[in-house]
């Protein structure tokens, strides 16, 4: 799985996601939590395609995202707390 990861914001929102053929086919939510950091509260992959990474896809461009924005990440979603939880190499951004 090569397609290009995206990122949007509109308002207090914003979301990571990959659309294929003109579908979305996973996406991660979010929303700001004033200029420091964001509440990331959603990830879905289409469940044909679960199990190839995608999602870690997903948290990797988020983390290098706040990396780059000097950001922290706050998780309410399961998927994203586990992973947090699992690699050390992510918890700079962990807030």
């Amino acid at each position: 799985m090569n397609d290009v990861i995206s990122h949007e914001e509109s308002g207090n929102r914003g979301v990571f996601f990959i659309d294929s053929g003109g579908e979305r086919i996973a996406e991660m939510s979010y929303q700001k939590l004033g200029d420091s950091g964001i509440l990331i509260d959603h990830t879905e992959v289409q469940p044909r395609l679960r199990g190839q990474g995608i999602a870690r896809r997903l948290v990797d461009a988020a983390v290098a995202w706040a990396r780059q924005n000097n950001k922290k990440i706050s998780a309410t979603c399961p998927y994203v707390v586990t992973q947090f939880d699992r690699d050390p190499k992510i918890g700079d951004v962990k807030g």
